[in-house]
């Protein structure tokens, strides 16, 4: 594998760890949102040229907008059912561990995995993500999709940077350890 290329997740939660209320509803996003403020994720996005998501969250993004936001990079799109590539974004229903293997082992910059919750567990549980990157938004949700679900092995979690903004939002960059 390329030493140099890591799987980075870079994803929100409410402070009791969801990144969605009931029915895919991200409305608690807007919580935090300021102008001239996206938390570095401009930065963030300019280290990356291939990106992973669940089909869920790929929809939820399309009814939000009218172009694919990361229609510039490689995309995989991780789905159960067969369909059309379009540009440089393919809908990918083979094994997500040999597809990260296969990214991982060619040269290139970042893989960003932008959710949903069963892909983020999926990849953990591999032991695949190299670096976690959660902005936590400043509320209790009590009910949702849960980032982490049960059934990851324990992993040590060394912390890379923390900051926080006004709005309430922190952000903490975690680099993990692969073996304890």
């Amino acid at each position: 594998m390329n030493a140099d290329r890591k799987l980075i997740i870079y994803i929100s939660c409410s402070l009791d760890g969801y990144i969605a209320k009931p029915q895919d509803d991200l409305s608690f996003l807007s919580l935090v949102e300021k102008d001239g403020e996206d938390y570095g994720y401009s930065d963030f996005i300019q280290t990356v040229d291939t990106v992973i998501m669940g089909r869920r969250t790929y929809d939820w993004v399309m009814n939000q907008v009218s172009e694919f936001p990361h229609a510039d990079k490689d995309a995989y799109i991780i789905t159960r059912t067969e369909n059309p590539v379009k540009g440089k974004t393919k809908f990918y229903n083979g094994s997500l561990k040999a597809l990260v293997q296969q990214l991982k082992s060619q040269p290139g910059k970042s893989i960003f995995c932008d959710g949903g919750g069963q892909i983020v567990n999926e990849l953990l549980k591999d032991k695949l993500v190299d670096e976690l990157i959660i902005s936590i938004i400043p509320i209790l949700l009590g009910n949702g999709i849960p980032l982490f679900q049960n059934g990851r092995p324990e992993q040590l979690l060394p912390i890379a940077s923390c900051g926080n903004y006004d709005s309430g939002l922190v952000k903490v960059h975690y680099r993990l350890v692969k073996e304890i």
